[in-house]
């Protein structure tokens, strides 16, 4: 069996859903059997899988890529918006109730959605390999860390060899990979095994020295620079 792979971000939007399903296609092409996963996500939309069930949409979307039906298990939590404060939290696919962000971040309701989101992964991991998981957010938002469910904390449960994208279309590229590094305790950095520019615009070869910068800086390889893509959506 393949270890899991995980990709993460220094912030929203940097191009983990659309990663993630490249690689979901990529092994399924290589002969392997994956599967996508991600222990929390947020979104308005939906989508149904076939035993009639909530999950994300890119988690469909990915699954879609690995070439195999959706489940519940690749999307566990899913946060569904009903205002600026508060959300619908649908659990193993079924609404279980709206909470406001203070509640939702309360330690033993994360302690229990960690499970949840473990026990998922785990019945996951038996059938497929390699799981793909995706992260959320930012991995170093330092006042939601030690509540996080969804990013290191899980990589370290999977096991999963992980991977820090960053997009250099927003800019400052190098203090968002830096910064976000030198806030990762030491066993979550161990985690990283490689960084991935994003959305890069022009000739690659431009960046030679920034990447060998970033690989000073940080210690972590940069494995990619992938080009900006103007065509692409996950839906």
């Amino acid at each position: 069996m393949l270890r899991p792979i995980m990709f993460v971000g220094t912030a929203s939007d940097v191009g983990k859903s659309v990663i993630t399903a490249g690689f979901c296609r990529i092994f399924k092409q290589d002969g392997y059997q994956p599967a996508p996963f991600k222990a929390q996500n947020m979104s308005l939309n939906s989508y149904v899988t076939p035993e009639g069930l909530e999950i994300g949409r890119a988690q469909a979307v990915q699954a879609e890529a690995a070439g195999i039906a959706c489940h519940v298990d690749m999307n566990p939590v899913l946060l569904k918006p009903t205002s600026d404060q508060a959300s619908q939290v649908v659990l193993n696919g079924r609404p279980v109730g709206t909470q406001s962000a203070y509640e939702y971040f309360r330690e033993n309701d994360r302690r229990e959605l960690f499970a949840a989101a473990t026990q998922a992964f785990d019945r996951l991991a038996a059938r497929y390999s390699p799981v793909v998981l995706e992260g959320a957010g930012s991995i170093s938002e330092l006042n939601l860390k030690r509540r996080d469910i969804t990013n290191l904390r899980m990589a370290r449960h999977a096991g999963a060899a992980t991977y820090l994208i960053a997009d250099i279309d927003r800019g400052g590229v190098f203090g968002s990979v830096y910064g976000s590094l030198a806030l990762l305790e030491p066993e979550e950095k161990a985690c990283i095994k490689g960084i991935i520019i994003n959305k890069f615009r022009g000739d690659a070869r431009l960046f030679a020295d920034g990447r060998q910068q970033l690989e000073a800086l940080t210690g972590v390889p940069v494995v990619g620079v992938l080009p900006y893509f103007r065509d692409i959506f996950v839906e």
